[in-house]
């Protein structure tokens, strides 16, 4: 299983932005798209502006695939979210659950 933690930003035009129709963007573009990969890539989202200042939020996204990890960013890209710079990815780090017992596993293996 690989576990993602994407960090991002909200831009000043997004946050100039009334609170009705930043909650309409994020229905209409960003909703569909978790919803639609749901069943390979399980997402969570936090707020981090107050405790840190790289990215204002980040997402932990869980996947076992990571070609349906990577096609839900692709399709995030597409969306006038990303395009008109309301969004941008900050920070991307990747890691396998328990990669170090799959190695030892491997090693094990290949000894037998």
């Amino acid at each position: 299983m690989y576990m993602v933690m994407l960090g991002y930003s909200f831009s000043p035009q997004w946050l100039a932005l009334p609170r009705s129709e930043r909650q309409r963007l994020k229905a209409a573009h960003i909703a569909p798209l978790v919803e639609k990969y749901a069943d390979r890539v399980r997402a969570r989202f936090f707020d981090a502006e107050a405790f840190q200042t790289r990215f204002s939020d980040f997402a932990l996204l869980e996947a076992a695939d990571l070609t349906a990890y990577y096609f839900l960013i692709e399709e995030l890209r597409d969306t006038p979210l990303v395009g008109q710079g309301y969004l941008t990815f900050k920070d991307v780090v990747l890691g396998i659950e328990d990669g170090h017992e799959h190695f030892e596993r491997s090693l094990a293996g290949a000894t037998a």
